[in-house]
């Protein structure tokens, strides 16, 4: 049981996200005892991932607990007077403007019924406006055999009362009456008897082909999906992959190769060259501009060499400097938005420089593109550094949430945590992740805010001869002051998605809500599943479901913003906005290094063979003696498969 925990460890953790773990998984390693605790249901905070009836229950958690606490004993009580008490919040306030669309056909057959798959008096998710999400130019009229936004828990799911953990959501409204449940998503059912009898151009447009995909057929294989919140890649060469590789992570985890790198010109999608050969294959460019891009990354691979030809440039923006280059604009766009992956106004020279030479230099390693997808999605990263962790000790405790930090008044360091049961249970070094912090210390903190949203397609954005396609996409913001968009395609092979299906992730620095921040760039890359074109005539893929919200950036936080923080409470971030992890890598290794100055940062496991337990050790000499000879004469056997990672995972 949760509720009798040991009272003491050198090191608690409050939150599973990536960094959070990292440092669990680290400081385990080193032989601190680690207790890692989270209020939510699931690993990852932020940073999880869902199956399609995971994602809507987490949506309904949103809806139907955002004003329960659950109350546990009064802490007030154990505090003594020469103690203060640093409050934690009950509520995650990180995600806002949440807005579900589902475009697939509602075929409420009784046997889909009796699956479980839809629940006959379920809720409905619409926009705090629903008139202005009704008559959008993306969205379904009312004629329209369509549920709007529609968020059904199945029954197979752990019901939300045994949540514990009570999340906020801002910017919804849940409806609940019939009349306008019956408008908008079961009024379905009768308009399908009735499309059997007469036949009506919707109804034609909505018979079952090859290529239909209904809404039940996304329920029934839900578990086949696996939506993260966050969107990223793992570049080749980076600080996360080296850290997998040195702590020997990686075994919990595979891997697939981006296959391509894409680009959106002129109303069109286009791949991208970017390895020599995909230069010399290409059929877009030129003789001229092919030894023109050429010349330019190699000179950019080792730019550092020549200053002269680029300190000058130092001050404008890279956009420009590429226009002193004697590139074509066609070259200029493809290096500014899908080498560099940046903006007309975003970056200086040297940036846009360092941002060429790092893509350049993870080409190669593990194929014709700089990056790497976890599969079974990015939530599967922070689960493999608490596995690390708890091999080596470390307690975890899921749904166990901490009412408050206990500060002595005279060192005015932290000495103690009050969980859900009223422990105390003490340490010497606490990690709080910001979203538990309380709007009374979070009170001069200024966020920034990430626009997210996630797709379900029934083809890629680009169509070529194979249909397992992973494609990283930047869209340029179309007016100055505006952010691109990264859209990331995902296909079935790497697990997160069903067959026949493309799961594509949108993301971009906030400037307005989610949906008003990206429905453009979907607009122009997706059409509704429910016009009535057929196959042959339309040329975007269909939209089958679609969920836009925002997500908290505390990645640029100082952590002097918070108030009256103990100097032995260190605050791990959430995700940022950018494609890659270093971020979180670096939060966690300077953060280790706080705590456990002189020791290596996650290093090479020992060998199993060489690990003596506690039990062990409470044993007689002779008795340690035989069980160490006996372990040594099995060495030789099974030293064959330790040492080989990728077999050993397998």
């Amino acid at each position: 049981m949760a509720d009798n925990l040991p009272s003491e460890f050198d090191v608690i953790v409050i939150g599973t996200g990536l960094p959070e773990s990292i440092i669990a998984a680290a400081c385990s390693r080193s032989g601190q005892r680690v207790l890692h605790v989270d209020s939510r249901s699931y690993y990852g905070g932020n940073w999880a991932s869902f199956s399609f009836s995971g994602i809507l229950s987490w949506l309904k958690e949103y809806q139907e607990n955002s004003d329960i606490v659950n109350e546990g004993p009064a802490w007030q009580e154990q505090i003594l007077e020469n103690e203060e008490a640093i409050a934690l919040s009950r509520k995650d306030k990180t995600i806002q403007h949440v807005e579900v669309f589902c475009y697939a056909s509602q075929d409420l057959h009784e046997e889909v019924e009796e699956a479980g798959a839809l629940q006959k008096n379920h809720a409905s998710v619409i926009s705090e406006n629903p008139t202005e999400a009704v008559h959008s130019a993306y969205l379904p009229s009312e004629d329209e055999s369509l549920c709007i936004a529609s968020c059904e828990m199945l029954t197979e799911q752990t019901p939300s009362s045994d949540l514990e953990t009570a999340l906020e959501i801002s910017n919804v409204k849940v409806t609940g009456e019939a009349d306008k449940h019956d408008k908008t998503c079961m009024k379905s059912a009768s308009e399908e008897e009735t499309s059997k009898n007469v036949p009506t151009t919707e109804g034609t447009a909505l018979q079952p082909k090859k290529t239909r995909i209904t809404y039940s057929q996304i329920i029934k294989e839900g578990r086949r999906f696996n939506i993260d919140l966050v969107s990223k890649l793992l570049y080749s060469r980076g600080l996360l992959i080296d850290l997998l590789i040195k702590s020997n992570v990686s075994r919990y985890a595979e891997f697939k190769n981006i296959t391509r790198i894409l680009a959106f010109r002129e109303g069109r999608v286009e791949q991208v060259p970017c390895s020599r050969a995909d230069v010399f294959n290409s059929k877009q460019l030129t003789m001229v501009e092919k030894r023109m891009l050429m010349k330019f990354l190699t000179f950019c691979m080792e730019y550092e060499k020549h200053p002269d030809e680029y300190k000058a440039y130092a001050e404008i923006t890279f956009s420009e400097y590429l226009k002193t280059q004697k590139l074509t604009p066609n070259l200029q766009y493809f290096v500014l938005h899908s080498i560099a992956m940046t903006s007309e106004t975003a970056s200086n020279t040297i940036d846009g420089l360092k941002a060429t030479k790092n893509f350049l230099h993870c080409l190669g390693r593990y194929g014709n593109t700089p990056f790497l997808f976890p599969l079974y999605g990015q939530g599967e990263l922070p689960q493999c550094f608490c596995r690390m962790c708890a091999v080596f000790g470390g307690i975890y405790c899921l749904r166990h949430s901490v009412q408050c930090l206990v500060v002595d008044k005279e060192s005015r360091k932290c000495k103690a945590i009050i969980d859900q049961f009223g422990q105390r249970i003490i340490s010497k070094h606490f990690l709080v992740e910001d979203s538990y912090f309380s709007e009374n210390t979070c009170s001069h903190v200024q966020y920034r805010q990430i626009s997210r949203s996630v797709l379900i397609t029934d083809r890629s954005v680009l169509k070529t001869d194979s249909d397992q396609q992973i494609s990283i996409l930047t869209v340029p913001g179309e007016e100055p002051g505006t952010f691109a968009v990264r859209v990331i395609e995902l296909c079935s092979s790497t697990m997160t998605c069903m067959k026949g299906t493309y799961l594509v992730h949108l993301t971009c620095t906030s400037s307005k809500t989610a949906r008003e921040d990206l429905e453009p760039v979907v607009q122009k890359l997706f059409t509704p599943y429910t016009e009535t074109e057929t196959e042959n005539e339309v040329e975007k893929p269909r939209l089958l479901w679609a969920l836009y919200f925002n997500m908290r950036d505390s990645s640029d936080v100082s952590r002097n913003s918070y108030n009256d923080l103990p100097s032995n409470v260190y605050v791990c971030s959430g995700p940022d906005s950018g494609l890659g992890n270093d971020n979180a890598v670096k939060q966690a290794e300077t953060l280790f290094q706080l705590i456990c100055p002189n020791e290596d940062f996650c290093p090479p496991p020992p060998n199993p063979e060489d690990i003596i337990t506690d039990g062990d050790s409470l044993q007689s000499e002779a008795s340690e003696a035989s069980v160490i000879l006996e372990a040594n004469s099995e060495t030789p056997k099974e030293s064959a498969s330790l040492g080989n990672p990728e077999e050993a995972s397998q």
